[in-house]
C-alpha cells in the first residue's frame, strides 16, 4: 500500500511514540511531517513521553501508555470503537504491534522486527545498514508518500511567565544568579550504568570550568543524588545542584538557561539540542552514527576501543570506552561551544 490518499481527512491516526525520552525527541521531524501532510486528520500520540510533546503542534490528543494490563485493555476498547484509519508504530516491540491490531487500526505501519509482521499491514524491512534514528522514524512515512524535510528536531517553547518564574526560583534556591554562564552536567542515564561518565571525571571537569569563569550546575533525577555528592567531593568545591529538584514538564525551559550541556548519550542531550542549546555528548557503549544529537551546536566525543559500540546497559569489563575520555578534552569542547 503506497496510496497517498490512504488517510481520509478527519479520520483518526494513532502514533505509538517511543518509550525513551531521546527517541521521542528524535521522532519530532517525522511527527511534524505527518501533521503537515494530514492537517485535518485527528492525530493521537500514545506513549510514555507523549504528554511532554504538548505545545509542539504535532497532534490533537496526547495520551500516556498505561503500564497495567487492565488499563491497556480499556484503552484498546476505547480505540477500537473509534477504529483508527492508521497506526504508525515507532517502538520495535512485538507488544506495540499486537496492541495496534487490538485497537482495530485499518492500516498498521512499522518495521518488521521481533516477529510481529503478522500484526502489520505494512511490515517494512529494517534499513541495512542502519540509519540515524531520526531518519529511520522518518522512513516509516514512505508508504504514505510523505517525505520528511527537516532532519533536526526543533522544540517549540511557548511563552509562560509562570514557568519562567519557576525556573528562576529553582536557580536562585541553589545560589545561581540570573544571567550566570551555566554549563549543565547531566549525571544520569536511564539506559544503564554503561552510559555514565565517572563521577571523578565530572568533578575534575566542574573544577576546570569554574576556573574558566563558567558556572557548572549538576542535573539529574533524584536517583542521581549519590553521584552528585561524589562529583562535588571530586571537584573539592561547592557545585550547584538541581539533581532531583526540577520536573519533566519544566525541563525544556530549564535547559534553555544553559550555555552548554555535557552528558552521556541520553534523552536530555537530544532535548537540549532541540531547544537550541550547545551540547557535548560523551559516547561509549552506543553509536554516534545512530543516535548523536542533531543540531549545528552539537558536539560528540568518543574513543575508538575494540568493544565499542556494545549496546550493553552495564559494562562487564573496565569501561574503557568512557574512562578514556579525559576531562580536559571535554573542557576544550565546552569552551569552543560557548565561545
Amino acid at each position: 500500500m503506497s496510496d497517498s490518499a490512504a488517510v481520509t481527512p478527519h479520520e483518526p491516526i494513532v502514533v505509538r511514540t517511543p518509550n525513551w525520552l531521546g527517541d521521542t525527541v528524535m521522532a519530532l521531524p517525522m511527527l511534524a511531517a505527518l501533521r503537515a501532510a494530514r492537517p485535518r486528520a485527528r492525530i493521537t500520540l500514545i506513549g510514555r513521553w507523549a504528554s511532554l510533546l504538548t505545545g509542539q503542534g504535532v497532534a490533537d490528543v496526547l495520551l500516556p501508555y498505561p503500564r497495567a494490563h487492565a488499563s491497556r485493555r480499556r484503552l484498546a476498547g476505547a480505540l477500537s470503537q473509534e477504529r483508527p484509519d492508521l497506526a504508525i508504530l515507532l517502538p520495535s516491540s512485538f507488544e506495540s504491534a499486537y496492541a495496534a491490531w487490538r485497537w482495530g487500526a485499518r492500516r498498521r505501519i512499522a518495521y518488521a522486527t521481533d516477529g510481529r509482521g503478522v500484526f502489520l499491514t505494512d511490515a517494512l524491512p529494517v534499513p541495512a545498514p542502519r540509519l540515524h534514528q531520526v531518519d529511520e522514524y522518518g522512513a516509516l512515512l514512505a508508504p504514505l508518500g510523505i517525505a520528511v524535510v527537516g532532519r533536526a528536531p526543533q522544540w517549540r517553547l511557548a511563552k509562560s511567565a509562570a514557568a519562567d518564574a519557576e525556573v528562576d526560583a529553582l536557580l536562585a534556591a541553589v545560589g545561581i544568579e540570573h544571567g550566570s554562564p551555566l554549563v549543565g552536567l547531566h549525571l544520569g542515564a536511564a539506559f544503564g550504568s554503561s552510559k555514565l561518565w565517572p563521577a571523578k571525571a565530572y568533578g575534575r571537569l566542574a573544577r576546570r570550568l569554574a576556573d574558566d569563569g563558567l558556572r557548572p550546575v549538576l542535573l539529574g533525577t533524584s536517583e542521581d543524588a549519590t553521584i552528585a555528592g561524589a562529583v562535588a567531593r571530586a571537584a573539592d568545591m561547592d557545585v550547584a545542584s538541581l539533581v532531583g529538584r526540577d520536573r519533566v514538564a519544566l525541563l525544556p525551559r530549564l535547559l534553555t538557561r544553559l550555555r552548554c550541556l555535557v552528558s552521556g548519550d541520553t534523552g536530555v542531550a537530544h532535548l537540549a539540542a532541540a531547544v537550541g542549546v550547545a551540547t557535548v555528548t560523551l559516547f561509549g557503549p552506543s553509536d554516534r552514527r545512530l543516535t548523536a544529537p542533531r543540531s549545528a551546536a552539537a558536539r560528540v566525543i568518543d574513543r575508538e576501543v575494540p568493544c565499542s559500540p556494545c549496546f550493553r546497559p552495564t559494562c562487564p569489563i573496565d569501561h574503557i570506552c568512557l574512562t578514556r575520555i579525559e576531562p580536559e578534552a571535554v573542557r576544550r569542547e565546552v569552551k569552543d561551544a560557548v565561545a
